[in-house]
């Protein structure tokens, strides 16, 4: 198993938008092979003024491959590039996890 680590910077006045848009990807991961689960959460007391709100999608895979395959989809791409345009202040970055490390 690995666990990915998501993270996100939205743009001021975006969050809900952002937020209801990650419910439908998360409704959607659950059917994809190879998923486990995915959390949304956001960050409280940012230092940031500037910024609309940090965000972390905790998502485990049973495997580093599955979770590659899942970002080289039609789908992600869709989603990610709709978002880099409308939704995210940045560049997210992913971080991966994986047991025993």
């Amino acid at each position: 198993m690995v666990t990915i680590g998501m993270n996100y910077a939205v743009l001021a006045g975006k969050e809900q938008i952002f937020e209801d848009a990650c419910a439908k990807v998360l409704q959607t991961m659950q059917g994809i092979d190879g998923h486990e689960q995915s959390r949304l959460y956001r960050g409280v007391g940012s230092s940031d003024t500037d910024s609309g709100g940090d965000y972390l999608i905790v998502s485990r895979w049973h495997s580093e491959q599955a979770f590659d395959d899942f970002v080289a989809s039609d789908t992600f791409k869709k989603v990610t590039n709709w978002g880099a345009q409308n939704i995210l202040a940045d560049r997210p970055r992913h971080t991966t996890y994986r047991e025993g490390a």
